[in-house]
C-alpha cells in the first residue's frame, strides 16, 4: 500500500475560523472590540496603550509594545488576532486530561488532593516547582480550611479561564 501523501495544514487563512467553535469566535470578537480602542478595526500600540491604562496598567514601556506588535506578521485585523490565539493555544491540553493527570493523586476519586502532598509532590517530582510556584500557585488555588486543593475546579480555571459557579 502506497504511503498517504500528508495534507499541509493551511497556517493563518480563513480556516482559523474552523479552529474554533462560534461561542469563541463570539468572546474573541468582543475581546477585539473592547482593545480597538479607537474602532478602526486594527488594534495598534495605541490601542494596546489604552487597552493597558484601562486596566489600571500606566507607563507601560514603548518597547513592550513594540514587541507586543512584533508578534504579529502585520496589521491586527480580527482575523490576525484569532489566528495569534490559536496559535498560542495549540498545544493546551483538554481539561479531561488535566483531570486525569490530578486524578493520578487522588485514587479514591474525591475531586480533591490534600495541598501539603499536591506541593511535595511538585517540589520533588518530574519539572520541580519552586517555593515561588507553589506560592503563586496557592495564591490563585487557596486550599479550603482542611488544607484539600479542589483540582476539578482548578482544572476548569486552566482551561475555561474562569471560576464556575
Amino acid at each position: 500500500q502506497a504511503p498517504k501523501k500528508a495534507k499541509k495544514k493551511i497556517e493563518g487563512g480563513s480556516n482559523v475560523f474552523s479552529m474554533f467553535e462560534q461561542t469563541q469566535i463570539q468572546e474573541f470578537k468582543e475581546a477585539f472590540t473592547i482593545m480597538d480602542q479607537n474602532r478602526d478595526g486594527f488594534i495598534d500600540k495605541a490601542d494596546l496603550r489604552d487597552t493597558f491604562a484601562a486596566l489600571g496598567r500606566l507607563n507601560v514601556k514603548n518597547e513592550e509594545l513594540e514587541e507586543m506588535v512584533k508578534e504579529a506578521p502585520g496589521p491586527i485585523n480580527f482575523t490576525v488576532f484569532l489566528t495569534m490565539f490559536g496559535e498560542k493555544l495549540k498545544g493546551t491540553d483538554p481539561e479531561e486530561t488535566i483531570l486525569n493527570a490530578f486524578k493520578i493523586f487522588d485514587p479514591e476519586g474525591k475531586g480533591h488532593i490534600k495541598a501539603d502532598y499536591i506541593k511535595e509532590m511538585l517540589m520533588t517530582q518530574a519539572d520541580r516547582f519552586s517555593q515561588e510556584e507553589i506560592n503563586q500557585m496557592f495564591a490563585a488555588f487557596p486550599p479550603d480550611v482542611s488544607g484539600n486543593l479542589d483540582y476539578k475546579n482548578l482544572c476548569y480555571v486552566i482551561t475555561h479561564g474562569e471560576e464556575k459557579d
